[in-house]
């Protein structure tokens, strides 16, 4: 079985008209197929998926990023994330923990250790949490950006 075979039938559940949504190697990209939307790549990214097809999987470990997609070949190593996952991850988390740091107080006016003992884990958990899909979802935005800068 040829790649192209086995890639169309990977991604054969993507039927968008004559062809088929990221079934074909990155270079070979045939005219006329469609690149996955800014939002459908986010959820694509947010879901550790690749952004161009949706099927691949995007990382081999926790923050470790696959070299290319496995079922329609899109490159993941051009795609650089850096810090921006972190620095959202934080912001967003931040909101958070401040949040719940501060109705808690204003409603029971708790201890010291006690509101220690529950944020500070809190903020551990949710940022560990929370870090992998964002990255996803950055990678997923770079990927549409520097896409549609190729394209138009």
């Amino acid at each position: 079985m040829g790649m192209n075979a086995e890639l169309t039938e990977i991604a054969g559940s993507q039927e968008t008209g004559n062809h088929l949504v990221g079934a074909y190697p990155a270079d070979s990209q045939p005219k006329g197929a469609q690149q996955a939307g800014l939002w459908t790549s986010l959820k694509y990214g947010f879901l550790r998926r690749c952004p161009r097809c949706g099927i691949g999987h995007m990382f081999v470990g926790y923050l470790a990023i696959a070299e290319s997609c496995n079922a329609c070949g899109l490159a993941f190593e051009p795609i650089r994330a850096d810090d921006a996952p972190a620095y959202f991850t934080i912001s967003i988390v931040g909101h958070i923990v401040v949040s719940g740091l501060l109705l808690m107080e204003a409603a029971f006016h708790p201890p010291s250790w006690l509101q220690a003992a529950i944020w500070l884990p809190a903020t551990v958990l949710l940022s560990l949490g929370l870090l992998p899909f964002i990255k996803g979802a950055v990678m997923a935005a770079i990927h549409c950006s520097q896409h549609k800068r190729r394209a138009g």
